[in-house]
């Protein structure tokens, strides 16, 4: 079994920013890629940024510039790094972690609220 836990969600201001983090635990040979996705009320969940083993990243357009995803090998662990952030930017966001390349594990998830 394998366990995704999220963390570091929150309230912050308009332009500012937050770490999340993400981490799994089980029985884990290899973790090929690491994603970062969200959820906002009545929208679909979409992909925010997302890394594979050999460091090779992609971001969603609007959070180009604005969000970074780092990940630790040795720990399972993957991090998005959030700048600038805007209200719509709130949502619901979720880890997921493709394993021993064969199944998708996802968090809980984690919310990010954007509000003055």
């Amino acid at each position: 079994q394998v366990q995704v836990v999220e963390s570091g969600g929150g309230l912050v201001q308009p332009g500012g920013s937050l770490r999340l983090s993400c981490a799994a635990s089980g029985s884990i040979f290899s973790i090929y890629a690491m994603g970062w996705y969200r959820q906002a009320p009545g929208k679909q969940r979409e992909l925010v940024a997302r890394i594979t083993n050999d460091g090779s990243t992609n971001y969603a357009d609007s959070m180009k510039g604005r969000f970074t995803i780092s990940r630790d090998n040795a720990k399972n662990t993957v991090h998005l790094q959030m700048n600038s952030l805007k209200p719509e930017d709130t949502a619901v966001y979720y880890c997921k972690m493709n394993v021993n390349f064969k199944m998708d594990y996802w968090g809980q998830g984690t919310q990010v609220t954007v509000s003055s």
